[in-house]
């Protein structure tokens, strides 16, 4: 497990997970779709080993804050959804899933899942935190 600007990653034999905390927005996609990887009751939280990397990569895909993301150890990576999808939630934030640059505080990041901030109050700009009126 190591961490770079928040981001943490738990290695398995042919798949990496990385977990960006403050990108997370608890949907419990991952909880829910494998419990005996992402158990928030052990540490480390996040056991790799626990399935297979297909299956792990699935349940990743599901997440949609992109604060969980994985590399494969053969070099595959998440295929970005086309056509680009932005749903706007009730609240105002804007979910969207394909290929996208977005630009950070810290330069443009390549991403395939994001929740955006719509209300201009996230500390995690433009990503939102649920610091605001849309992440309510």
């Amino acid at each position: 497990m190591s961490g770079e600007s928040g981001r943490k990653t738990y290695q398995a034999e042919s798949i990496t997970v990385s977990f960006e905390a403050g990108r997370c927005l608890h949907a419990a996609e991952c909880v829910h779709g494998l419990p005996e990887v992402f158990d928030t009751t052990k540490r480390p939280w996040i056991q790799p080993d626990a399935s297979t990397a297909e299956r792990l990569a699935e349940v990743v895909r599901r997440c949609p804050s992109g604060a969980l993301q994985y590399e494969l150890v053969e070099g595959g990576t998440e295929t970005p959804e086309r056509p680009t999808t932005i749903t706007r939630g009730a609240t105002g934030q804007l979910t969207v899933r394909g290929e996208l640059s977005v630009d950070t505080p810290q330069g443009a990041r390549a991403e395939t899942r994001v929740v955006l901030c719509g209300c201009g109050q996230s500390r995690l700009q433009p990503y939102c935190d649920h610091a605001g009126a849309c992440g309510q």
